[in-house]
């Protein structure tokens, strides 16, 4: 049985650069599609120049050793498997980061060997950048891939919707069940493709002990793997909430310079993101702590609840619609007063927006929203799941950002 390999959105932004000298790094979490994102563009963009495109993979030891030893001898060895150096040929490297200093061997084969167009991706930006140098601006363009959106979603579950503002009820119905399900499970292209739930844990449970067992050892010399778990679990629990270093550090009896580190350490290995809160009145207005989002809901779920619950979590919602704007290239903050007024989501497009996600639409306090609204003009909206329908649903909110993007 032949795989189907499934069109992701990010490539209609990296076809745009295959003929261009920049280098093209694509980096993300392990096992988000970015193998297969590099497979997708040899077998079908460039499809017609096969004999010219060479793809490595540096978890090869005798591929990684081939390029330590640097460009003029992997250029020589391009040539003795049939390259035809007249013509573009395409070095497509997969895992990067293991090389010993990729920065220099992406200079030399640029400004050496300029019949070769190298496409990288990587599974750490933490190591990206320790061995990406400043001296790569201008010669590299950056593309960070995500788990599946749930556009994508419903593209890998060939569910095809022309969705307008007025979709009929039965339409909704399955969006909101196959939301549901894009939640419980999150976005990882293996287990969206599974339709086993036992296998979907499984595959899922590996990824996560792949990257505590492997990425992690080898990439942020942890001492401490039994309190960096524990801080793992327990930011899963708390996705969608405000991050306090300091409860932290006295619940894991671990200080705070540690906790930054492996915070830090988290976040450019694609398993939490922090958004700052947006203010202007410093008196009233929260400044300095950020909330915290777990990437994907599914390993959330595996890490927090040690299962796949039956039921959607509020917080579970909060950290689904903060993943639809990530992915949609959206700036995000949130907003919070002293006295405990709060705003989910201020998305600044080429307006200011407010955004409540409510997992039942009922729940919106439109109070919060007047209150914001008297200080910072805006187009408030609220995103919901459940109940009468009072607002939009995320499909509906990502497609009036777009359009609000193109005006």
């Amino acid at each position: 049985m032949i795989e189907q390999i499934y069109k992701r959105k990010i490539l209609q932004d990296i076809e745009k650069y295959l003929n261009s000298k920049e280098t093209i790094v694509v980096y993300g979490a392990r096992q988000v599609g970015k193998t297969t994102l590099l497979k997708y563009l040899i077998e079908n963009n460039l499809k017609e120049m096969k004999n010219n495109v060479f793809y490595f993979d540096l978890e090869l030891m005798n591929l990684l050793e081939l390029c330590n030893q640097g460009p003029e001898i992997v250029y020589r060895y391009l040539i003795e498997k049939g390259a035809d150096e007249k013509k573009q040929i395409y070095l497509i490297i997969d895992e990067i980061q293991y090389l010993e200093n990729p920065t220099n061997f992406i200079k030399i084969m640029q400004d050496h060997y300029q019949k070769i167009k190298l496409l990288v991706s990587g599974s750490s930006t933490f190591e990206i950048k320790k061995k990406f140098k400043d001296s790569l601006v201008g010669r590299i363009v950056c593309f960070e891939m995500h788990p599946l959106s749930f556009e994508e979603f419903l593209i890998f579950k060939n569910k095809n919707y022309n969705l307008t503002s007025n979709n009929s009820e039965t339409i909704n119905n399955e969006l909101v069940f196959l939301a549901k399900e894009y939640m419980r499970y999150g976005g990882y292209p293996k287990i969206v493709l599974e339709s086993s739930e036992e296998k979907k844990q499984t595959l899922l449970f590996q990824i996560i002990n792949t990257y505590i067992n492997k990425d992690i050892r080898d990439i942020g010399n942890i001492r401490n793997i039994s309190g960096f778990n524990k801080l793992v679990q327990i930011l899963a629990s708390q996705s969608g909430q405000l991050l306090n270093v300091s409860e932290l550090s006295n619940t894991l009896e671990m200080n705070r310079e540690t906790i930054e580190e492996y915070l830090n350490l988290l976040e450019n290995t694609f398993i939490i993101k922090r958004i700052k809160p947006f203010h202007k009145n410093l008196r009233s207005e929260l400044s300095k702590n950020p909330k915290v989002f777990f990437l994907d809901t599914g390993m959330m779920h595996l890490l927090w609840l040690k299962e796949f619950p039956k039921i959607v979590l509020g917080n579970v919602f909060e950290t689904f619609v903060f993943l639809e704007l990530m992915k949609n290239g959206e700036h995000i903050n949130f907003w919070r007063t002293t006295n405990k007024q709060e705003i989910d989501f201020i998305v600044k497009n080429k307006i200011l927006y407010a955004i409540e996600a409510k997992l039942n639409f009922q729940k919106a306090d439109r109070k919060t929203f007047n209150y914001f609204t008297e200080q910072y003009p805006n187009e408030n909206i609220v995103v919901g799941l459940e109940g009468k329908k009072n607002g939009k649903y995320v499909l509906e909110l990502i497609k009036e950002l777009n359009k609000a993007n193109k005006k």
